[in-house]
C-alpha cells in the first residue's frame, strides 16, 4: 500500500496520528489505558511492555500519567513509524522504545517487565471482509480471532516479573473461554466486557 495522507485523532489527551495503513484508534480502547494506568500504579518496578502497539496510543496513554519507561513491539513497519511520531508529540521520547519485528523475536532473552498490555488482532479469518477499511494485518487473527493472541500470551508468560500483569484486549465470549485454556502460570483474575471488545486482567501466579 503506497503511503496516505495522515490523520490525527484526540485520544485522551493526547493527539494520535495514523493513516489508512494502520488501524484507527477506537476511542472505546481508552479504557484499557486507564485499566493498564492503574495496574502500573500498584505493579512491580519495571518497564511496561505494549504488544501488537500499531499506532502506539493505548501504551502511551497508559503510561502518560506515571514515570515507567515502555517498550512498544509491533511487526508493521509503518505502524512503528507512528508509534515513535506519537510518542514525540506526547513528550515522551525519552521513556519509549519502539522495536519492530515479531514479538517473540525482538525481545531479549531475560529482558522482564512489570505490565504487558497486549493489543492483537481478533477478528475471525471469515469476518474480516466486513471490515473492508481497516488494514488485514492490524484485525486478522486467524480462524477463531486467537492466533496473534496466543503468542501474545506465550510472550507475557516468559517476560513478565514476578507478580506482574498481562492486559490483553479480545473481541468474544469465545474468546475469553479459548483464554482460560491458556492459564499455565498466568491466571485470568478479571473480565471487563464493553460494546466493541473485552478486556482481561491475567495476573503471573
Amino acid at each position: 500500500m503506497t503511503a496516505e495522507r495522515a490523520e490525527t485523532v484526540a485520544f485522551g489527551p493526547l493527539h494520535i496520528a495514523f493513516d489508512g495503513r494502520v488501524l484507527r484508534p477506537r476511542s472505546w480502547t481508552q479504557a484499557q489505558s486507564t485499566w493498564a494506568a492503574e495496574i502500573i500504579g500498584s505493579a512491580p518496578a519495571g518497564q511496561v511492555l505494549e504488544l501488537c502497539a500499531g499506532a502506539g496510543h493505548i501504551g502511551l496513554l497508559a503510561v502518560l500519567g506515571s514515570t515507567r519507561c515502555l517498550v512498544c513491539v509491533d511487526i508493521d513497519p509503518v505502524a512503528c513509524e507512528f508509534a515513535r511520531q506519537n510518542a514525540e508529540a506526547a513528550g515522551l521520547t525519552s521513556r519509549v522504545e519502539v522495536r519492530q519485528g515479531a514479538m517473540d523475536a525482538v525481545l531479549r532473552e531475560g529482558e522482564r517487565f512489570a505490565v504487558v498490555i497486549a493489543d492483537p488482532p481478533w477478528v475471525r479469518r471469515d469476518d474480516v471482509e466486513r471490515f473492508p477499511e481497516d488494514p488485514l494485518l492490524a484485525i486478522d487473527g486467524g480462524d477463531d480471532g486467537m492466533d496473534v493472541a496466543r503468542i501474545c500470551v506465550d510472550v507475557a508468560r516468559r517476560h513478565l516479573l514476578p507478580g506482574g500483569v498481562l492486559l490483553i484486549q479480545l473481541g468474544t465470549v469465545e474468546q475469553v473461554d479459548a483464554l482460560r485454556e491458556l492459564e499455565d502460570g498466568l491466571t485470568i483474575t478479571e473480565v471487563r466486557w464493553y460494546d466493541d471488545g473485552v478486556l482481561v486482567r491475567m495476573d503471573l501466579s
